[in-house]
């Protein structure tokens, strides 16, 4: 449970369910204790060692707790594009049990691991089922108009991971609690090649004892979970608020790149300047290489989701009653690449429309 190592997070678990057992890290111990309800409980705690606290009378029944094997959770998957194929494998890496779906079959074949579903609905069931789709529409055809949460056989636990407006996330929220469902929304920050290293930011929202409980999941696929209150919706608006910042960092570099250009100095040279000083950063570095090279292709991030992100920031920001000018501008730069051809390559590419107004691409 990512930065609570010394908190003991007890979630009763449906009896009609296998008893699933979080990863166990080093220093953590797992003990399973039944109540009078008859309902199980998985404990997450720190490993218990001899002291003042844990002889005698000071920690009851602590001579009958039995430390278990480890095993993992059962996790149903929802969306196997780049980002959902590596989230996957290093669940299934860490121990878990994954069932996975798309809407493309043959993106869900191949994982090591990971078993390939013929439905969403066999997806949408286990101690959780992640979701990592492309856009509202996609996730609302899935999970709302596609009727899951109306089935008897439901997931433990829902973890909305897709990059979606606000308004759909305080949607989402409100069907699954009619349908008693808990959810958690975790959006994430990271490119493919982070996601498959196992080190994504994971911003989550939501009950903090259903983030408790995601924990072994959200650990083996990210560096470190950001949390932000109670309300699912707040993952996303700070999702948006990100993804718009490291838009303008690329509107910025192509800018600054098109007016070196016009004096004579190349925007490599200028780039390597800035990236290595003022500016030393993974997003400035990272798209900024791609810029100073012209090279957007494979996309690790693909333009027209960004364009779609600033769309959805500035619908956020218009329901909040927050102006955000420079939001408008970026929308109308990625409308003109998408429109010159660029819309599947690299968010980078953004920069090309700069070049072409200053007539230099």
């Amino acid at each position: 449970m990512a930065g609570s190592s010394n908190t003991i997070a007890v979630t009763p678990l449906a009896s009609r369910r296998s008893v699933a057992w979080p990863t166990r890290r080093p220093g953590m111990s797992v003990m399973r204790f039944c109540g009078m309800d008859r309902a199980c409980h998985a404990v997450r705690a720190p490993q218990i060692r001899p002291g003042p606290l844990t002889a005698g009378r000071g920690f009851p029944g602590w001579q009958t707790a039995q430390r278990v094997e480890e095993h993992g959770m059962d996790v149903g998957f929802i969306g196997m594009g780049r980002m959902g194929r590596a989230m996957a494998a290093n669940l299934a890496r860490a121990g878990h049990t994954v069932r996975a779906w798309n809407r493309s079959p043959e993106a869900a074949r191949g994982i090591d691991g990971v078993t390939p579903v013929a439905s969403a609905a066999e997806a949408f069931a286990g101690d959780a089922v992640i979701t990592m789709l492309a856009d509202d529409a996609a996730l609302e055809a899935v999970i709302v108009a596609g009727g899951l949460l109306d089935r008897p056989e439901r997931p433990g636990l829902h973890i909305g991971m897709s990059t979606v407006s606000v308004a759909l996330a305080k949607q989402l929220a409100a069907v699954h609690a009619r349908a008693g469902v808990p959810y958690v929304s975790a959006p994430v920050f990271g490119r493919p090649d982070v996601a498959e290293a196992g080190k994504l930011n994971i911003v989550a929202a939501g009950e903090g004892a259903l983030i408790d409980r995601a924990g072994p999941l959200l650990d083996a696929m990210g560096a470190r979970t950001w949390r932000f209150g109670d309300d699912p919706t707040r993952a996303n608006a700070v999702k948006l608020a990100g993804n718009f910042m490291l838009i303008s960092a690329i509107e910025a570099m192509a800018e600054a790149c098109a007016l070196t250009e016009g004096h004579g100095v190349p925007g490599a040279e200028f780039l390597d300047l800035m990236t290595n000083t003022l500016f030393a950063s993974p997003v400035y570095k990272g798209y900024g290489a791609s810029i100073a090279q012209n090279r957007y292709e494979p996309p690790g991030f693909i333009l027209r989701l960004g364009a779609k992100d600033v769309r959805l920031a500035l619908q956020a920001a218009e329901g909040a009653g927050v102006p955000m000018p420079f939001a408008s501008v970026l929308r109308d730069g990625l409308i003109e690449a998408i429109s010159h051809g660029d819309g599947e390559k690299d968010l980078a590419a953004l920069a090309r429309v700069s070049a072409r107004r200053a007539g230099q691409g």
